[in-house]
């Protein structure tokens, strides 16, 4: 099968990995082990997984539940559960064991693949209604019938508040998923990616893993992201391109690793998602690295990328995730009335990478969807040319004395002092004005920046009303599993 930058692609994701299988070629490399899979080594693997649960009697749509790090042994069970005609349900290792035990209960997993180094948390974590299962040579059993249409994938959200939603998402648009990745950076059978991102997280397995099946390429993955690390291991894989996180750029850009020359003219591009990139650390990265970086921006719901800004030489827009790639996206107000250029309003999306819905939450999903547009709960201005600015969250946008303050503003402003490598942004409730601005930073080992040096910084960038009260130092700022800062949880985190 190729690639068509004009549809998204038909089919299953079974037709797609047979017709990989059948072309040959390598899938995946893994550095810190020097091994490897090719297509058809995959492919096999994958079907007889697939068989082993169909002999169990798992029936079609069935959750099988994916509980592992990036790994050989994690790609061939999440292939194998989707191959096999049932949904994946990927356990983000990261969410704790309340959270855990919440998917596998939720989603009603009989069975689950749990890698040997995640056995002791399943143990913790399994309500005791899921059976680990290994992974398992051909059986002699007939696989069901899949179609486009079919539950392909399960993928919990992190949410702020309440229990996380189970998305779910069908062959279709987790195909189209890996789609618009590779129509966006011209993905081609050349390219190997760098996989460091978890792919229990959409970005790590829309992105790298279905964009790779779907361009016909190969991945180079890494169990987890070191920044150490990083340049060796992607030179050893030999990649092309890598997905990472704002956090890793900016962990890349206070290392003291370099790539060599030889990497650099290797790799035609970084991107980055799952949060805003700050201006500065963008312009500082490829400064040292001389390696492009493209901001994009995708959800979960989304099946990852909805925006992405076109590769160089085209036009960048710093600042902004970009333009639509494979979907519609619009800026619309309270009502759903599309905005002009210039004036700000809710990012809402449409197209064939859209989830089916929100296992078990009718109610979640039509709140979601308005006449047909999937509201997104960012905040944002387009431009004439379509390009994207992102100003908030509607969950994050501070209110002081009844002015709206975009936090992106302020983090925008704390990271333009170099020694910060972490810096959000936050509320705190305030008798004076309803609420008042506060901020978390991390900054560079030996660095003896002060909170009152960062609050004189954000006074000249802003002026004093936008500037932070307090600045706190953190030797970590909480994360979710994407690397994304976890904003809303600061003021909890910071207790006065």
């Amino acid at each position: 099968m190729t690639l068509d930058e004009v549809a998204p692609p038909t089919g299953t994701v079974r037709d797609w990995l047979d017709a990989r299988a059948t072309e040959g070629g390598t899938a995946i490399v893994f550095p810190e082990t020097s091994t490897q899979l090719d297509w058809a080594d995959l492919r096999a693997a994958a079907r007889g997984f697939a068989k082993a649960l169909t002999a169990r009697g798992l029936g079609k749509g069935e959750s099988v539940a994916v509980v592992a790090p990036n790994s050989a042994e994690g790609i061939i069970a999440f292939y194998g559960a989707v191959y096999g005609g049932f949904r994946a349900t990927m356990i983000n290792l990261a969410a704790g064991r309340d959270a855990i035990a919440y998917a596998l209960t939720h989603s009603e997993a009989r069975v689950a693949f749990v890698h040997d180094s995640c056995a002791a948390l399943f143990e913790t974590a399994n309500p005791g209604t899921t059976e680990a299962v290994a992974l398992q040579s051909d059986v002699t059993v007939d696989l069901c019938d899949v179609t486009a249409g079919d539950h392909a994938l399960l993928m919990y959200t992190s949410g702020t508040t309440g229990q996380p939603k189970g998305v779910v998402h069908t062959h279709a648009s987790l195909l189209a998923g890996g789609w618009t990745t590779a129509v966006a950076h011209g993905l081609s059978s050349s390219d190997r990616g760098f996989c460091v991102l978890p792919v229990y997280h959409i970005n790590g397995l829309c992105v790298s893993v279905m964009g790779s099946l779907v361009s016909g390429g190969s991945l180079a993955m890494v169990g987890k992201f070191s920044a150490s690390r990083f340049w060796d291991q992607a030179e050893t894989g030999r990649a092309t391109w890598f997905s990472a996180v704002p956090t890793i750029i900016s962990h890349l850009l206070h290392g003291e690793a370099d790539p060599s020359a030889r990497c650099k003219a290797a790799i035609r591009f970084g991107r980055s998602a799952s949060s805003a990139l700050a201006v500065e650390t963008q312009a500082a990265f490829e400064a040292r690295f001389a390696v492009p970086v493209i901001e994009t921006m995708g959800l979960t719901e989304t099946a990852a990328q909805i925006l992405s800004n076109p590769l160089p030489p085209a036009t960048r827009k710093i600042g902004s995730p970009g333009i639509a790639y494979g979907c519609e996206v619009t800026i619309q107000d309270a009502q759903g009335a599309i905005l002009p250029p210039g004036v700000e309003g809710e990012i809402v999306v449409r197209g064939p990478n859209i989830l089916l819905e929100y296992l078990k939450n009718p109610d979640a999903t039509a709140a979601t969807f308005r006449s047909g547009w999937l509201r997104t709960g960012d905040l944002a201005k387009m431009d004439a040319d379509g390009y994207v600015f992102v100003t908030g969250r509607l969950k994050e946008l501070i209110i002081k004395g009844g002015e709206n303050v975009a936090p992106r503003e302020v983090d925008e402003a704390l990271y333009s002092h170099p020694d910060v490598i972490e810096a959000a942004a936050f509320a705190r409730p305030c008798s004076s004005y309803g609420e008042r601005i506060e901020a978390a930073v991390r900054i560079r080992e030996g660095s003896d920046l002060s909170a009152t040096a960062l609050i004189a910084i954000c006074e000249d960038r802003l002026g004093a009303f936008k500037a932070p009260d307090a600045v706190y130092f953190m030797d970590e700022l909480p994360k979710g599993p994407s690397g994304k800062i976890q904003r809303l949880k600061l003021a909890d985190l910071i207790a006065l």
